[in-house]
């Protein structure tokens, strides 16, 4: 096993498939009366976040709880990096503290790969600026297994705001390591030139929504981040919602297996409508109950001995 997980690209097939089928064990201990595992106990994880965040923090936090190990929950604001304080200063500071994981999320594209050059311990990336978020990249892997049985073969289609999307990028190097094809679709302000190429080949980029919703297996409507745009990207949220939300007519147009997906939180009413966001083909409460097991995998087989 990897000693961080930083980026979807760390990942190779073996690798993936292995926290894969440890989250298909972990999801086991949901349902036992006392859910925990001594698996952890004794050891700390940091959780670091520098943004706001409520399913990833407070996933990762049950995940090491549920395996026993100490947590310990960092938050900017309020703390010594208000004063100032570097990254530098705060990773030496956890260091001396004895982290044996920090899991960080930053605004600044590529900060857990500098973090993970000044700890011991392992670092988890749970998403930096508009890079990469690769548990989540690995949760919506599991969901996809769960649901339609595979992985390999399936085309996933991943709609909306993929230029500020961490989220986007670590799926399409995830999925596509798993045999995958990996359409990306919406706005061209909102698609990065060169993108599909850039991170894995055989990836398409589509501008028409409703083109592709008949050949898909999956849907994966992305959150379109108003916080992250300074500058104008379409016309208007209405105008977007027409041309790349997704309603009951075009849930209507999918295959009758084809399922729905969503990182979280929505935008409901533009990117996606309640209508589809609380349908049957809706995976997204389940997207969230299998980060925790995902998150307990990853944080299992970086600190439980395999790679020590």
């Amino acid at each position: 096993m990897i000693r961080h997980l930083l980026s979807g690209a760390d990942l190779d097939a073996a690798t993936a498939t292995l926290v894969l089928d440890t989250a298909a064990e972990m999801a086991t201990v949901a349902g036992r009366e006392v859910k925990k595992l001594p698996a952890l106990r004794g050891r700390t994880v940091v959780n670091l976040f520098y943004e706001d965040s409520t399913r990833t923090r407070i996933s990762f936090e049950a995940a090491a709880k549920r395996l026993s190990a100490d947590v310990i929950n960092f938050s900017a604001k309020g703390s010594s990096v208000a004063k100032g304080e570097s990254l530098k200063d705060t990773a030496l500071t956890l260091q001396a503290m004895g982290a044996d994981a920090v899991v960080v999320r930053h605004p600044a594209s590529g900060a857990p790969h500098r973090l993970a050059e000044w700890v011991d311990g392992s670092v988890v990336n749970a998403g930096d600026g508009t890079h990469e978020h690769p548990t989540q990249a690995l949760l919506d892997a599991y969901t996809m297994r769960s649901r339609l049985g595979r992985l390999d073969g399936l085309h996933v289609a991943i709609v909306g705001d993929v230029l500020h999307s961490r989220v986007a990028r670590s799926n399409v190097l995830l999925l596509s390591t798993l045999g995958a094809k990996v359409t990306l679709i919406g706005p061209p302000t909102l698609i990065p030139v060169d993108i599909a190429a850039a991170l894995a080949p055989g990836t398409d980029v589509c501008y028409d929504l409703d083109a592709v919703l008949p050949d898909v297996d999956v849907v994966m409507m992305l959150r379109v981040q108003r916080e992250r745009m300074g500058d104008s990207y379409f016309p208007s949220a209405r105008e977007y919602a027409r041309r790349y939300g997704l309603d009951g007519p075009r849930m209507r147009r999918l295959p009758e297996h084809a399922i729905v997906m969503h990182p979280g939180p929505m935008n409901r009413g533009m990117e996606i409508t309640p209508e589809v966001a609380d349908s049957p083909r809706s995976t997204i409460v389940e997207q969230v109950a299998n980060g925790v097991s995902v998150r307990m995998a990853v944080l299992y087989l970086l600190l439980g001995g395999n790679n020590r």
